[in-house]
Formats: C-alpha cells, structure tokens, sequence
C-alpha cells in the first residue's frame, strides 16, 4: 500500500478587524427604509468611491442585517457622513438600539435615498442601488449618487485604532516642516543636462 502524505491543515483566517481599525476613516450611517416605510440605520466605515462619472460609492454592509437587507430590497439609501461632534450618533447607529430614530433629528426630504441625520452629518449623499456583489458575510453594494448636499463648515469625525478623533483635533497641529529646495545655479542646471 503506497504512503499517502497527510493532508496540510489549512492556515487558521486572520482576524482582519485589527489590520482595518489601523486604516482611520471617516464615520457613515447608511439609512433607509424598509417596505412599511419604518426608517432603518446603520453605522458603517466601508465606504469609497468608485467613480466621478457616473458618480458611483461602494459600501460594504453585513448581509445578514435588516439595514442591509432593506437597502437590497429598495434599492436606495443615504448616506450620511458624520460631523465631529456626532460621536453619540455613530454609537448610536453602532448599537441594536430599535428606537434610534426617535432618539436623533431626521427628515425624509422629496426624493431622498432614505432618512438624512440633519443633525448629525455634514455631508448627505443621495444614492441608488445599481449592483450588488455579495462576498461572505458582507455584500458590496454599488451605487449611484443622485444628489449630494455639503455643509463645508462642518468637519468630519474620525475613527482608528478603535477609537474616535475629530479633524479639527487632527489637524491643529502645524505641519512638519520641508526640506529646504536646492537652489537652482548653473553648475546643477549644466549637471541636470549632461
């Protein structure tokens, strides 16, 4: 009977949660709503663009959420980019409060991909579900933004290394100085064309 080598053991998965929580990011809540017109919320830092034209987000929502599951069914939603003093919100949205709506200021407005956080966020982006790619416990969802409002005096709150920042904080500080350039004289510039 021949030997047969045993079968290498598969490498244990990383956990990723670590690697990503060393990636800051801008803090989110998806918000829709479900079939019966109830308001639905998520606290999400997956998030990027994908394209200027279209103008086109993917986000990355766990499948198995009510969130998720009323987005893939509507096939729209908003997405709200939280200010820096919106911290309670994105714990908020975060927890399984059922009552989170009741609890932070929100309009529907006409035409509006779901519930904006008028309170909370200081950009608000209109979107419409154009393709899904489900991928493990997460699906991807592509989306085009219909409409866009910016409050540019408002400064985005921030989260890494499972924890919160504020980009005034961020950036008080001054930025590090630059070396000096190298003057330009002839001798270098006769140097540079040789």
């Amino acid at each position: 009977m021949p030997h047969v080598p045993p079968r290498p053991t598969p490498p244990k998965e990383p956990d990723l949660r670590p690697f990503m929580s060393a990636f800051p990011s801008g803090v989110s809540v998806l918000s829709t709503l479900d079939a019966d017109g109830r308001p639905l919320g998520m606290t999400c830092s997956s998030l990027a663009s994908v394209a200027l034209t279209p103008p086109t987000l993917v986000v990355c929502v766990r499948t198995a959420g009510p969130t998720a599951a009323a987005i893939l069914t509507q096939g729209h939603f908003a997405l709200n980019l939280l200010h820096e003093d919106a911290r309670t919100t994105s714990d908020l949205f975060a927890s399984g409060d059922p009552d989170r709506f009741d609890r932070v200021e929100w309009r529907l407005p006409l035409g509006a991909g779901g519930p904006h956080l008028t309170a909370a966020a200081h950009a608000i982006a209109d979107c419409a579900v154009v393709h899904t790619v489900p991928f493990g416990d997460h699906t991807a969802v592509f989306a085009r933004a219909d409409r866009v409002t910016v409050r540019p005096a408002a400064r985005p709150l921030l989260y890494g290394l499972r924890r919160y920042a504020t980009w005034s904080a961020a950036t008080a500080e001054p930025p590090p100085a630059l070396p000096a350039e190298p003057t330009d004289t002839t001798e270098d510039a006769a140097r540079v064309r040789s």
